[in-house]
């Protein structure tokens, strides 16, 4: 089990002395190389292509034109915990033991991880790591730097933690922060934010009520990408680390039941699909204001990586005719789109990419790149070995100048 990897990294970490507990290196080693990750729970690319010629997306568009960019095969029946998981070990689900949102009963959690996963293996090489708002990373585990968790965190209202927003103060069933002693310091100068976006109305809610509920789900969808950016915003600037992972999850949870589909499209329900068909595309402009606040922070020798899990796709003809295949993972909600369709290729995620050596106005072709190959990239970044687990790759053909025969496992 991966636990017997955190209690070991804990140990080491604490006899670590010499180095601090937040962000910065000892001064007289080599400057290490500055990545930042920022993760998006289903980015579409097929809304976002519009969006980026209307120029509704300039942030977005000058990562594309200074780096590379492309599809990102996912797994099998793709879903946050099982892909984000795949992301974190660059092993298969039934791996890493992630294999869903529920897992023999059990909410997915990080005592569930069978692999090391990424930030562990960074942590043990003396780099740096900040994590927030990442899925799948409840309860946090030690590293060296800090992690707050993200989607799955359980909390007051939230005991299954699935598909909820428990706030900061209201988590239970385990800890959000790692170290313990960060979480007085965010409530005093972030306060008390939501983790994670907010769960969808159930039908019976919605019933008579839906540009009425609709926009207040909205509305509250906002104020947590609002907190969520101040706190990017508060780590970037107080906590800074070698390596820093941040996540964003509305846009999924937006897509599954506001998705802009067509009137032929299963699922259609004018009431709701027709009230507010631009706001599953404005989460996307939404979401290119809290890049532009992340990119606000990096300079020319930072890599910047963006990385969805998957896409969402409308419901499809070959869709289950069991009723609850048309509602969210609570079974309360109608949805009219999708990602976790037992063929991942149709809801592919997305991965773009720049900084040093990285080449300009690049876009891979086809599935060049995968969920598997995230890892062994930034681990090739910071000039560490992979592990003969990883069944990724370096993705070797992003670089100027770049050694083919690192792609080769």
């Amino acid at each position: 089990m991966f636990r017997r990897f955190s209690l070991a990294l804990l140990f080491s970490l604490l006899s670590l002395s010499s180095l601090p507990v937040f962000g910065q290196t000892q001064s007289s080693a080599k400057p290490k190389p500055h990545v930042v990750v920022l993760s998006v729970n289903g980015m579409e690319l097929d809304v976002i292509r519009p969006l980026l010629l209307e120029g509704k997306m300039p942030n977005l568009s000058s990562v594309i034109k200074k780096g590379a960019y492309g599809k990102l095969r996912t797994v099998s029946a793709p879903n946050c915990p099982r892909v984000f998981s795949t992301i974190f070990t660059s092993t298969k689900p039934e791996e890493h033991g992630v294999t869903g949102f529920i897992v023999g009963g059990i909410t997915a959690n990080t005592n569930m991880l069978k692999q090391e996963p990424l930030w562990s293996m960074l942590s043990k090489k003396d780099v740096t790591v900040g994590m927030a708002n990442v899925p799948a990373t409840f309860p946090v585990l030690p590293v060296n730097g800090y992690m707050i968790s993200g989607m799955l965190t359980r909390g007051k209202n939230c005991e299954d933690g699935v598909l909820c927003a428990p706030k900061l103060s209201e988590v239970q069933g385990g800890d959000a922060v790692y170290p313990s002693t960060m979480k007085a310091e965010l409530l005093k100068n972030v306060g008390d934010f939501y983790i994670d976006c907010e769960r969808m109305p159930a039908a019976g809610d919605l019933k008579g009520h839906e540009a009425e509920f609709i926009d207040s789900w909205l509305t509250k969808v906002q104020l947590i990408r609002d907190e969520q950016t101040h706190l990017f915003d508060y780590l970037l600037d107080h906590h800074p680390t070698d390596f820093t992972w941040l996540g964003q999850s509305c846009e999924d949870r937006t897509g599954h039941w506001l998705y802009p589909i067509a009137t032929y499209n299963a699922g259609y329900n004018p009431k709701i699909n027709a009230v507010r068909t631009e706001a599953f595309p404005n989460q996307y402009v939404a979401f290119d204001k809290v890049l532009g606040a992340v990119l606000k922070h990096i300079d020319e020798n930072t890599y910047v990586i963006i990385v969805s899990d998957h896409g969402i796709k409308p419901l499809r003809e070959f869709e289950e005719t069991d009723p609850h295949a048309h509602m969210d993972h609570e079974k309360t909600t109608p949805v009219i789109a999708k990602h976790d369709f037992a063929d991942g290729d149709d809801v592919p995620g997305a991965f773009f990419a720049m900084g040093p050596g990285i080449k300009h106005d690049l876009r891979l072709m086809g599935f060049e790149a995968s969920v598997f190959d995230i890892a062994p990239t930034i681990l090739h970044i910071y000039g560490i070995e992979q592990p003969m687990q990883m069944r990724g790759h370096v993705l070797s053909e992003i670089f100027e100048n770049s050694d083919k025969a690192i792609a080769q496992k």
